[in-house]
């Protein structure tokens, strides 16, 4: 146990989920499931059972240590890694593999397999959706020791309608759940492989890492650090890549239409957060709006219908990927105080 570390990625802003994701509170910090428990709270909680709290490490962005020290009870500021601007999850990445090494240079992440490889989780897809990205795979010799390992042979990202439906039917693709399983050792050999100028900004902190001069080093290293995922900077480029199939229940919960999925609907197949709603002739929505609002919708089939803080969205299900454009769109027309 003493050397599996868990990393929780936590700095996003989560503007698919808007309007009730915002900037200043966003979509890891809320109860979207309606549990009781927000979605880092339900995740830290999760790999409470793989590793000590002491080894549980969350990046986020700087604005939001706050809400992290609110909702995780008793962490130590040194298990909270923050990000001095938004880049992207390889320097995410590359910053708690290369803290966690510096410490300790056995580590494990999650859970890591013998081999010297890098293994992300894939799930069966069960709907054509547009809103993941998807893995194809063949078939390894490491399959001979675990039948769910297969090698990756392509990534593919949020690919259109009918390219997810032809993924759907060819059966050797898989959804990218976005959770990977290495060695910090293996990590930093790609690093220094396929992402040099990332692996050298890095490693000068050997020296600085879980010291107080660690935050200074950090706020500077992300200044020079490319805005680029852990997929494109590494997962694409590397060899030794292997996708493990999981059966685990997992949902991005990226987008209203993932969310839908997680809500009890109706017997016309809507799904409501809310309790003055009332609907006619109306099927397939999903439907989230605050407690005290009365809300009567006559006529909609498959759309989204959300209102939080005075803003209200109506989407249609299938053009949901529009909504960052929304976004986008209100910064810019209407100011930033409704992002």
């Amino acid at each position: 146990m003493k050397n599996n570390y868990c990393v929780i990625m936590a700095g996003g802003i989560g503007s698919r989920f808007w309007p009730m994701s915002r900037t200043s509170h966003p979509k890891q910090f809320m109860d979207i499931l309606g549990t009781g428990e927000t979605l880092l709270q339900q995740t830290y909680n999760r790999f409470l059972k793989l590793c000590p709290k002491e080894n549980i490490y969350i990046v986020t962005n700087d604005s939001y240590v706050g809400l992290v020290n609110e909702q995780i009870k008793g962490i130590k500021s040194k298990n909270i890694l923050s990000e001095p601007a938004r880049k992207n999850t390889a320097p995410c990445v590359a910053y708690a593999c290369y803290k966690i090494a510096q410490m300790n240079p056995d580590a494990l992440t999650v859970i890591a397999p013998s081999e010297d490889c890098l293994v992300t989780l894939g799930i069966n897809p069960s709907r054509p959706d547009t809103g993941y990205g998807y893995i194809q795979f063949k078939e390894s010799e490491i399959a001979e020791k675990d039948k769910r390992i297969k090698k990756v042979k392509t990534f593919t990202e949020k690919p259109d309608l009918e390219m997810a439906k032809f993924f759907l039917q060819s059966g050797d693709f898989l959804w990218n759940s976005g959770i990977f399983i290495w060695s910090v050792k293996s990590v930093i050999k790609a690093f220094e492989k396929h992402c040099p100028d990332m692996d050298a900004i890095f490693k000068e902190g050997n020296d600085k890492y879980n010291t107080p001069q660690e935050i200074d080093f950090i706020n500077k290293a992300y200044t020079s650090c490319k805005n680029i995922s852990i997929d494109y900077a590494i997962m694409e480029k590397a060899e030794n890549v292997y996708v493990r199939s999981s059966i685990i229940g997992w949902s991005d919960l990226g987008t209203w239409g993932s969310l839908y999925e997680h809500v009890k609907q109706d017997d016309n197949k809507n799904a409501v957060v809310g309790k003055n709603v009332m609907l006619y002739d109306s099927k397939n929505c999903i439907v989230n709006v605050p407690k005290d609002k009365l809300v009567i919708m006559q006529g909609l089939d498959d759309y989204i219908v959300v209102e939080s803080d005075g803003i209200l969205l109506i989407c249609k299900k299938e053009d949901e990927q529009q909504i960052r454009n929304f976004v986008n769109d209100v910064k810019v027309n209407k100011g930033e105080k409704f992002v």
